[in-house]
């Protein structure tokens, strides 16, 4: 017997071969990543995202260049697939379990939303199976990033298919859920409302704002330690175990005096949901909304965003358009073009912003 050496990138090959993806010119591209992690999720969760990123580095040691940036990139795409549904957080369950952190992040079970088009939205994880998808489906599933989509061949009841293997239909509005509809006053209001009720916080150490007089479309310079500043803003606090904790601060020359933790209890949204989308609320009041910026192309159009959308709102262009890469923006979404006017009705309505045209 010859035993014949392998080289790098014939490991991601039939890495990739093995979950389904396609050939790629990045072997270690986000699809592979991500589908690295979902395979990790269906044999550790329920666990922290920590446990997962280190699993799939401790596969992929002798395969990546640089670890600290593969971590990063890693932790990133855990973030996205939460968005699209495939992992949940603690307050998106229910659970007898015990000993299970807030900190910790579940499998969710597979579950798929048709879309206009006639292709399927595909989320969701079966503990040890790399895919459950009969070869006649998986073979027309799309992997872009984190996104799944199914575009099945015109003679598939791809529908009936999917349901008989034990995926679950969701309806576009049950998966699309947002907040109750109100004005950026209203929220402010009730936020304000909600802040006065805490006890006095007193000191807390390495606390971190977002800056409401810093440019909206400038996010990362938004984050500071408070130093000066007074009055109300979105923040987060550390905790001894676990990522920092999103809240609504009130400050006095730089001190807080009042803390308002994120999530809300009795909630559905994540905490950085609530912080994100109370900013925008922030930055309404001030006269300085957050803005997007338009990019028409034949058959639809780019939205450039400068700041994090809620999850309920990064599922709806989701389901609605896709991702792509992002041009001197936070992120970007492509909608087609009868999408266009119904969605910015939806951004100005209820997430408040303005459209740009720089």
């Amino acid at each position: 017997m010859v035993i014949e050496p392998i080289t790098r990138e014939g490991v991601l090959k039939v890495s990739r071969e093995s979950l389904g993806l396609s050939p790629s010119r990045a072997p270690a591209d986000d699809e592979l990543l991500a589908a690295l992690l979902r395979r990790a999720a269906s044999i550790l969760c329920p666990c922290s995202p920590a446990t997962l990123i280190a699993f799939v580095l401790d596969g992929l040691q002798y395969l990546l260049e640089d670890k600290n940036v593969a971590e990063e990139r890693l932790a990133d795409l855990i973030d996205k697939l939460m968005v699209t549904g495939d992992l949940l957080e603690l307050n998106q369950v229910t659970t007898d379990e015990a000993g299970v952190r807030s900190t910790w992040v579940f499998a969710a079970p597979p579950s798929f939303v048709a879309r206009p088009d006639g292709t399927f939205f595909l989320m969701g994880i079966v503990p040890d199976h790399i895919t459950p998808l009969p070869a006649s489906l998986s073979a027309n599933v799309l992997h872009d990033g984190v996104l799944r989509v199914l575009m099945p061949e015109p003679s598939q009841d791809a529908r009936h298919l999917l349901c008989e293997f034990g995926w679950v239909e969701l309806s576009a509005d049950s998966w699309l859920k947002a907040p109750r509809p109100e004005t950026a006053a209203q929220h402010r209001d009730a936020m304000r409302r909600r802040l006065d009720e805490q006890p006095a916080s007193g000191a807390i150490a390495d606390l971190m704002i977002l800056d409401s007089f810093r440019d909206p479309r400038q996010y990362s310079r938004r984050r500071v330690r408070p130093a000066y500043q007074s009055g109300r803003f979105v923040a987060r606090r550390p905790q001894a175990y676990g990522a920092p904790i999103w809240g609504y601060a009130e400050l006095a020359h730089g001190m807080p005096t009042r803390f308002l933790d994120f999530p809300l209890k009795g909630t559905r949204w994540r905490g950085c949901d609530v912080a994100w989308h109370l900013q925008m609320a922030i930055d309404e009041g001030l006269g300085t909304p957050q803005v997007y910026r338009r990019r028409d192309e034949p058959g639809g159009t780019y939205f450039d965003f400068f700041s994090p959308l809620p999850l309920w709102a990064a599922r709806r262009f989701a389901v609605l358009g896709h991702a792509v890469a992002p041009e001197r923006c936070l992120m970007t979404y492509w909608l087609p073009s009868q999408d266009v006017v119904m969605e910015e009705e939806f951004l100005r309505q209820r997430l408040w912003l303005k459209r740009s045209d720089h």
